[in-house]
């Protein structure tokens, strides 16, 4: 394996998630980003080249096209599209990024691409879905960045409230990325401790509302949200490399519903490894259906 990921899409996600991967130590040895504007993609390979001789890693960056480089990439991160403008949800990017998204994949296919990708863009519940339909290839080799971004902040909310680390909270927002995602506070756990024993009801309640809210309110503060997300693709691309066999909340196929959603999800250098088989409180259950039916009514619409 090289360890070779090609970025597609160099806006503030894909150009964030390609600063991230050099701002820590990464298992990635070549790095190709890749965008309609190629301009755009080669300045962003300038850029990031700077930062080489003092970054953690050493990797070759360069821009490509699919057709150079997309063949022997292990893995393929997909963040081109629309961007969520304010006062849009994420779901009114549906139509245009699916046509971006049956394009980009026709063509990454053609060149015998046998890798992973990592879905990015939004509805990424949705486009994750369509990308497996589009591309043929196995569901565990097709991932949504799903709930990973969702769950970091309510990780951090948690923490705050309990004056600890969020590397200490072990948490997860679970379904769509989305307006129905919920909190499984069944789950949670603080050094073993529930948090429901340790946090009033009330605030509970608040730390879920705001950290559904967190991308709203960032939007609106300064147009778009990217320095989460890019930390995020960059610890899934290295639990792929390093074969970690993590538990993330992605966005994977679950075969019941015929559906991709954000749920704890064991991955490894072959992709998705197994979806945890969780006990669920009733009301959860009745909450993740409800997601799922949001995401499967999207997907309805977008036939």
């Amino acid at each position: 394996m090289s360890n070779k990921v090609m970025i597609v899409g160099t806006g503030n996600v894909g150009a964030s998630i390609g600063f991230s991967l050099v701002s820590q130590r990464t298992a990635v040895n070549e790095l190709i980003l890749t965008d309609l504007d190629m301009a755009d993609a080669e300045g962003e390979v300038m850029d990031l080249q700077d930062t080489l001789a003092i970054a953690p890693s050493f990797l070759k960056i360069r821009a490509g096209s699919y057709t150079e480089e997309a063949a022997d990439s292990d893995i393929i991160v997909l963040a081109a599209g629309a961007p969520q403008k304010p006062n849009q949800t994420r779901l009114d990017l549906l139509a245009e990024n699916t046509k971006i998204f049956q394009n980009i994949i026709t063509k990454i296919m053609s060149t015998g691409f046998n890798g992973i990708f990592i879905v990015v863009s939004n509805p990424v519940d949705v486009l994750s879905y369509l990308t497996w339909q589009y591309s043929g290839l196995p569901s565990e080799q097709v991932i949504g960045s799903g709930t990973l971004l969702d769950s970091a902040r309510l990780r951090f909310r948690i923490a705050k409230q309990l004056n600890s680390s969020p590397k200490s909270i072990h948490a997860f927002q679970v379904g769509e990325h989305g307006d129905s995602e919920f909190t499984l506070w069944s789950q949670a756990n603080f050094g073993g401790q529930k948090i429901t024993d340790l946090i009033k009801t009330s605030e509970l309640n608040k730390i879920e509302t705001d950290t559904k809210q967190a991308a709203y309110n960032i939007i609106a503060k300064k147009g778009a949200t990217y320095y989460g997300i890019g930390a995020c693709v960059t610890q899934i691309i290295n639990c792929i490399l390093h074969d970690e066999k993590r538990v993330l909340p992605i966005s994977s196929y679950d075969n019941f519903t015929d559906s991709f959603y954000g749920f704890p999800t064991v991955l490894g250098r072959n992709g998705v490894e197994q979806r945890l088989d969780l006990n669920l409180s009733e009301k959860e259950s009745i909450k993740l259906q409800k997601s799922i039916n949001v995401i499967k009514s999207a997907l309805k619409n977008c036939r």
